[in-house]
């Protein structure tokens, strides 16, 4: 089919970008920079080792330094330990099996360390993620050989748009309890009445604060309760299944979370498969022989390999022993999983980690693909390989997907599989309609632009505000006041607009201090779209005196780091100001819809309308604030 074709020169394309980028900054840097760019840990210390799946050796390692450096280790990415004597030659590959904390498992392609592991000066450096780009372009070649079969080709055919969905419309759930206290609401009962009815597809689209996740876990449970059948959940990043998870568990499902949660807290941990395995009944056996293994292979590591005939027969003969015994504990293990796996009524994990080798070759009646706007659509198609039906949930008028390449992008990697259903299946869309996060007058601006006018705000937060008479509302325009933006390298930022936006937060603070305790004071989100930006709001912080006893209530970071997040004050920093009216990715309006999402109780919008007005979104924003008496002038506030 060509729409697979087309779909598998992008990924080609990203995966090219994404390996080049990825050289680069490996060749180009040292350790240091690395650590510092989050792909390696260094120094690290050997704390234990066992023997594991298929003669592996899986070492835990402990950072012993850097605690603070926020890195991107996850579970199942391949990644190489390595020793800094001699980087190049001294090193053994091997994938992360458990990450926590400042401590990681690595299963090595080998069955003993080196001798070089004793010497200090270690460290694991991720290494380019091949395997995530393997599954990916698996699973489109294999839909694409699929889609013209008549039963497995159906929804596939369907999501292509070659055929249109079926529902069943005598279906309907009982009225079910909400995530506030209270039922769902009409859209989100009729989203769960949409799921349940859908035999191949049904989209549930959850703008910001509208109990998308809520809404899942009703529709879930119902269809756990209508067919007893088993669910995969899935969503793009470890946090939104983490979320999940957690939800589904305290419905009381019977939950197996399939690889490492991003969060690593008692509650979800006991939802994974490693932590199952180890209250399983069969499994003081297996600690018995593992025991044993590990006691052969001790033994075995004493005859060194240059002793005579006999101690190299003796070696041997340990070693082989070592490993029938293994064989051994992987039948057993292989036993407990698959029994876990059955007894899960939903399983979770992320797209990629669909594939895990607990659940590779299952098939399931349903899958439910959440943050599905997020989501690239190569990536979507490992799970629905294995389903009859799909549930797509997420906004794709919020962030879409990072991609690296401009390229894939332009020409269609960054436009999800959501986005085209919806175009494609009107009638399988349920809008959530009704918001409980925001003041009506922060809602209404994104409403009107991205949701055709169609939210509502809960009685509960409609009119929510700091204090009587306050309003929800600010948009402060710089025009004029001399502003201008900097840019170094590649970056944009404005010193002069950060501070003000903390003269303009400190004003606002103090007024706060009469209405507020310390231990309720209200939370604040300084956010902008621009790295260097940010980098200078936090060192301008630093400098502000009258704010730091509000520290701990203070986040200042870009606006994709704060999707999904919501403060009860929001400042946006919007950077840009030059004669030139250029205002570069601020014309993500995406984007915007995001940053402009996340108060709940007072959004303040810092920008030069002269610059800003060029483009259409933001001289309707300033209009729409202009009538609901919410403009200002950063005149007004001159020192």
């Amino acid at each position: 089919m060509d729409y697979f074709k087309r779909l598998l020169d992008l990924l080609k394309t990203e995966r090219e970008e994404d390996r080049q980028l990825y050289l680069k900054l490996k060749q180009t840097s040292s350790v240091n920079q690395r650590r510092a760019n989050g792909l390696t840990w260094y120094p690290i210390a050997i704390r234990d080792q066992e023997m594991s799946r298929g003669d592996y050796l899986t070492v835990e390692v402990e950072r012993t330094t850097h605690h603070e450096v926020i890195h991107q280790l996850r579970f199942g990415m391949p990644a190489v330990l390595f020793s800094n004597h001699d980087a190049e030659n001294n090193k053994v590959e091997g994938t992360i099996s458990f990450v926590n904390g400042n401590r990681l498992k690595i299963t090595l392609r080998t069955d003993e360390l080196p001798d070089w592991a004793s010497d200090g000066k270690l460290g694991i450096d991720l290494l380019f993620d091949e395997n995530s780009y393997d599954e990916m372009q698996n699973a489109v070649k294999l839909a694409s050989s699929l889609a013209e079969k008549p039963a497995e080709g159906r929804l596939i055919q369907i999501l292509t748009g070659a055929k249109t969905p079926d529902f069943d419309t005598t279906v309907f759930s009982p009225s079910i309890g909400g995530g506030r206290g209270e039922g769902l609401n009409p859209s989100q009962q009729a989203a769960v009445n949409k799921i349940l009815q859908a035999n191949d597809l049904a989209i549930v689209h959850g703008p910001p604060g509208t109990g998308k996740t809520t809404t899942l876990v009703q529709a879930i449970k119902a269809m756990i309760k209508k067919d007893n059948q088993q669910i995969l959940v899935v969503a793009p990043s470890n946090t939104a299944v983490d979320l999940l998870s957690e939800k589904l568990s305290d419905e009381g499902l019977n939950v197996l979370r399939v690889g490492n949660p991003a969060r690593v807290s008692e509650r979800l941990l006991s939802l994974t498969l490693d932590y199952k395995m180890t209250e399983h009944s069969h499994m003081k056996e297996i600690k018995r022989l593992k025991k044993q293994a590990s006691q052969f292979m001790d033994m075995a590591h004493k005859y060194k390999r240059h002793f005579g005939k006999a101690e190299r027969d003796q070696r041997k003969a340990l070693f082989a022993e070592a490993r029938n015994i293994m064989k051994e504990v992987d039948n057993s293990e292989q036993y407990i999983i698959k029994d876990l796996v059955a007894k899960a009524q939903v399983i979770t994990a992320t797209l990629v980690g669909a594939n895990h080798y607990t659940v590779r070759n299952l098939k399931f009646n349903t899958i439910v693909i959440d943050e599905a706007g997020q989501a690239l659509e190569p990536a979507c198609w490992i799970p629905i390989l294995k389903a009859q039906k799909v549930v797509l949930a997420g906004d794709h008028c919020q962030l879409p997907p990072t991609v690296k390449s401009a390229e894939a992008a332009q020409n269609g990697l960054a436009t999800t599989l959501l986005e085209k259903c919806v175009a494609l299946h009107p009638e399988s869309v349920v809008l959530l309609e009704e918001q409980y996060r925001m003041h009506e007058m922060i809602m209404g601006y994104s409403s009107s632009t991205f949701y055709s006018d169609r939210l509502k705000a809960h009685a509960s937060v409609a009119r929510h505000v700091l204090f009587n008479n306050d309003n929800p509302l600010v948009f402060v325009d710089t025009a004029g006041c001399g502003f201008d933006e900097k840019t170094e390298q590649t970056s944009t930022y404005n010193p002069e607009e950060a501070a003000f936006l903390f003269r303009h937060l400190t004003q606002l603070v103090s007024s706060l201090d009469s209405h507020y305790k310390p231990e309720n004071f209200p939370s604040i989100a300084i956010i902008s779209p621009y790295k260097q930006q940010i980098d200078t709001l936090k060192e301008q912080f630093l400098s502000s005196p009258a704010l730091q006893p509000y520290t701990n209530k203070i986040a200042i970071n870009t606006i994709d780091s704060f999707q999904g997040q919501e403060r009860d004050i929001v400042y946006i920093s919007m950077t840009r100001s030059n004669p030139d009216n250029r205002i570069g990715f601020l014309s993500d309006i995406r984007r915007m819809n995001v940053a402009m999402t996340r108060a709940r109780k007072k959004l303040v919008v810092i920008g030069d309308s002269a610059t800003l007005s060029q483009f259409d979104f933001y001289s309707n924003f300033i209009a729409w604030a202009q009538d609901r008496n919410a403009y200002q002038s950063a005149w007004e506030f001159a020192e």
